[in-house]
């Protein structure tokens, strides 16, 4: 009997071992990785279609947030603004008097804490 404790030990620690493989924690780990947001990929086009006309020059008479630079020194400001309800005064996008949706509103926050990445 002596005989067949070591090669079942063996080979249930070559079981046991078999999931302490660091290539797979690596893997596990790079599923983890959550992509940053950027004014370009990312806010672009939520600023275009819901700060048209106002916003966007050569129509807009309003602080133009066609640039990054603009977006990134007022977005606590238009954080602010867009989060207000239609009945509140300073509320964002006036003309469309809608609250943008929950994605969008977080969309803008995702990207200031992502840290404001441009590319």
């Amino acid at each position: 009997m002596n005989k067949y404790i070591i090669p079942i030990l063996l080979f249930a620690f070559a079981i046991l071992f078999s999931y302490c493989n660091p290539s797979k924690k690596a893997t596990s780990s790079k599923e983890k990785i959550v992509k940053k947001s950027t004014y370009q990929a990312d806010m672009t086009a939520l600023i275009m279609n819901n700060c048209t006309p106002c916003h966007i020059p050569p129509n807009g008479r309003k602080k133009p947030f066609d640039n990054y630079t603009n977006v990134k020194t007022d977005i606590d400001e238009i954080i602010r603004r867009i989060e207000l309800n239609p009945t509140d005064k300073g509320f964002m996008p006036f003309k469309n008097k809608t609250k943008l949706s929950d994605s969008t509103i977080s969309a803008f926050k995702k990207w200031r804490d992502d840290g404001l990445l441009e590319k």
